[in-house]
């Protein structure tokens, strides 16, 4: 390539008239000098990395400033030599331009270089170097370039496509490209636009905006925007909020930012189960409300290594005066739930010692306290103890190889259990609460703390889309006074029954008979259920109950095939079927039977292990049909006995069907557990009043 004619230093240049240079007398406020030695470093760390230096040239006639990136080479004394980056139209500008100087990019402290020019090509540019430079703070707020990003730009109803060209949390620059019959004229400077930063098809940003600036342009504009909000609400606001905590050391959270490609390594300033706060310099900050990081990693003291999507719900300025700092939230938007897990048996650690979460439990110890308590009482031990070892089984892989399907919560002092509870994902999106058991030696206060401790799980969880959780349910016997007063009380708290439920069950066990003949031809038939039947039961539950059973135990029509979480029993070595079948009577609906089938003892009362039956019409449905329509499907079970829960319980009584049993069905709605932490709290103070 040739070389440009002219090629004089620029002490010999004509000293042009700067009229309209904003820009560039923003990026010469000095702080202080460095010296050519440490220069010399920052440029060869700049070819380490293939960066760029930025060229500053000045219009002779007019005094405008643009700036064109080059790549310095290895430089060894006084003498540097860069190869430019862009070439187009490169001899055009030059004709019209004069090299001014030069500027080393750095997040923290930029260097303005007063280089004297050596040679011009359109190739490459050298310079001598000389003996000091100064540290430059171009804004406040460092502004940092972006690539690949996409940008929404909308406003009343016009969608506009365009690029993100640099960025900070005060202000960014887009450039936005019009597509006829689109016209910028439709874009009102005075109204705010609503912004969506996009890469890879992944929502990145999303926030109102107001226009601070714009270019002219006829197909593309460039616009300077200010986000308008501080805050975002991400989650519908709560009265009991996660329990943020203060850890000690603090973790570190670790992203690459998908707008500069650059790592961010902040502080954690406090955290809970459900977000955590960060705070950076006001001069280097990147994060701004709505923005979501895709994949960062929450890292205590190299032991605990925690990866999380997690959206800036909040920026708060801090003025301090060393230095501005911010401090920013983040809510988190999904986690492992393996990991989720790791992090809430850290926090709940934190707030009270002898606290734990799926910890390795001595399982002679649980059984002792299932025994001790009460819980497993004779006529329950009757059932299960003929299969007792397939129970101690299934205990062990529950509790010691901690399936992402369960979770367990233990109020253990000096290696004995005191409390305990539990609770299994059973439904696609509904985790069933069992198996509560407290040492009464200990008070009521212990029974009531790991009532706490999973209120205060599901509230950090169910936000997160890898949990799956809705609702959370529990059945209950209406004559045991604590569960009734606990959860009982919980449903009287929200007095909705959108927000909380309970239903009644009869519980019996049938015992399993020879079917013999039975025509199903007649007028009776036994079918797998169809959407049309669960519209049906639907309408017969809302004016039944108008309850949250048919959402909770998946039995809405758009759930009939759904069945992800038996792929995710079988993923971990557990058995979970359910079969959906219906009986109608000369074509009318009468009964809905969810035959359940599980691991042995995965409940106690096996109530995930069972025939659970809605009657839909109990008129003409005589009691042997039913006890028939048992006996064909008890097949599915091993056992000679098999659990059966019918609802209404009253159908129970008025066809004289022997129950041993009443199970209340309590079901909470994730939208409401306010009123579950009232509840507790009201419970707590009580008793320690």
């Amino acid at each position: 390539m040739s070389e440009i004619t002219g090629n004089q230093k620029i002490s010999d240049s004509p000293t042009p008239i700067i009229r309209d240079t904003a820009s560039f007398a923003a990026q010469t406020e000095s702080t202080s000098e460095i010296g050519r030695k440490q220069l010399i470093n920052r440029l060869n760390y700049l070819n380490f990395k293939d960066d760029t230096v930025i060229v500053n040239l000045v219009h002779v006639k007019y005094g405008s400033v643009i700036s064109l990136k080059a790549k310095p080479l290895p430089c060894l004394d006084g003498y540097l030599e860069c190869v430019w980056s862009e070439t187009e139209n490169l001899e055009h500008k030059f004709k019209t331009h004069r090299y001014r100087n030069f500027i080393v990019p750095d997040p923290h402290h930029p260097l303005l270089v007063e280089a004297e020019l050596v040679d011009l090509t359109l190739d490459r540019i050298s310079f001598r170097l000389p003996e000091t430079c100064r540290e430059i703070s171009s804004r406040r707020i460092n502004r940092h370039s972006c690539r690949d990003i996409r940008v929404r730009f909308i406003q009343n109803g016009t969608l506009f496509h365009g690029d993100l060209i640099d960025f900070s949390p005060a202000s960014f620059r887009v450039e936005i490209t019009c597509t006829p019959p689109q016209s910028f004229h439709w874009i009102n400077l005075e109204s705010s636009v609503h912004i969506v930063f996009t890469a890879n098809d992944e929502v990145l940003y999303s926030g109102e905006c107001e226009i601070i600036k714009q270019t002219s342009g006829t197909a593309i504009r460039s616009y300077v925007l200010r986000p308008l909000h501080s805050r975002i609400r991400r989650f519908q606001p709560k009265e009991f909020r996660s329990s943020r905590h203060r850890l000690v050391p603090s973790p570190d959270v670790i992203f690459t930012d998908p707008l500069t490609r650059k790592t961010v390594n902040l502080k954690v300033v406090d955290i809970s189960g459900s977000g955590f706060s960060v705070e950076e310099t006001e001069e280097n900050s990147v994060l701004l409300p709505g923005r979501v990081i895709p994949e960062l990693s929450i890292n205590l003291a190299g032991i605990l290594s925690i990866r999380c999507k997690a959206q800036v719900v909040y920026r708060n300025i801090q003025p301090h005066e060393e230095k501005t700092t911010v401090r920013c939230g983040f809510a988190i938007l999904d986690m492992d739930i393996g990991e989720h897990v790791r992090l809430m048996a850290l926090l709940h650690q934190a707030t009270d010692q002898n606290s734990y979460i799926c910890n390795r439990v001595d399982m002679d110890a649980l059984w002792e306290l299932f025994f001790q308590t009460g819980f497993l009482y004779p006529e329950k031990y009757s059932f299960i103890q003929a299969n007792k070892n397939k129970f101690k089984e299934t205990y062990e892989k529950l509790y010691n190889r901690n399936p992402h399907i369960a979770r367990h919560f233990v109020y253990q002092k000096e290696g004995r259990i005191i409390a305990h509870i539990a609770m299994v994902r059973f439904y696609e999106y509904t985790w069933l609460i069992h198996h509560h058991a407290a040492d009464r030696r200990a008070g009521r206060k212990a029974g009531l703390s790991v009532l706490d401790q999973i209120g205060r799980s599901i509230n950090d969880s169910h936000g997160l889309h890898s949990t799956h959780m809705n609702y959370v349910a529990c059945y209950f016997r209406p004559d045991n006074r604590f569960p009734k007063r606990v959860f009982g009380g919980i449903a009287e708290q929200i007095n909705d029954r959108a927000g909380c439920s309970i239903d009644a069950f009869a519980y019996f066990h049938y015992r399993k008979g020879d079917t013999g003949q039975w025509d199903l031809s007649g007028p009776w038939s036994l079918r797998k259920t169809e959407p049309e039947d669960l519209v049906e039961l639907e309408s017969f539950y809302r004016y039944c109950s108008g309850g949250l059973l048919l959402n909770a135990l998946d039995l809405e029509p758009s759930m009939l095939d759904r069945d992800e979480v038996g792929r995710e029993f079988e993923a971990v070595a557990f058995r979970k079927e359910k079969h959906l079948f219906s009986l109608k009577r000369n074509g009318n609906l009468k009964a809905v039977f969810m035959v359940n089938v599980s691991d042995i003892g995965l409940n106690l009362s096996d109530l995930t292990n069972c025939i659970q039956t809605i009657i839909v019409d109990e008129e003409d449905f005589p009691r042997g049909t039913l006890l028939m329509i048992y006996s064909l499907l008890s097949k599915y079970y091993e056992n000679d006995y098999v659990p059966i829960l019918i609802y209404p319980a009253s159908f129970a009584d008025r066809k004289q069907i022997a129950y041993d049993k009443i199970y209340n069905l309590w079901i909470l709605n994730m939208r409401y557990t306010d009123g579950y932490f009232r509840s507790i709290d009201r419970m707590m103070h009580h008793r320690h009043e």
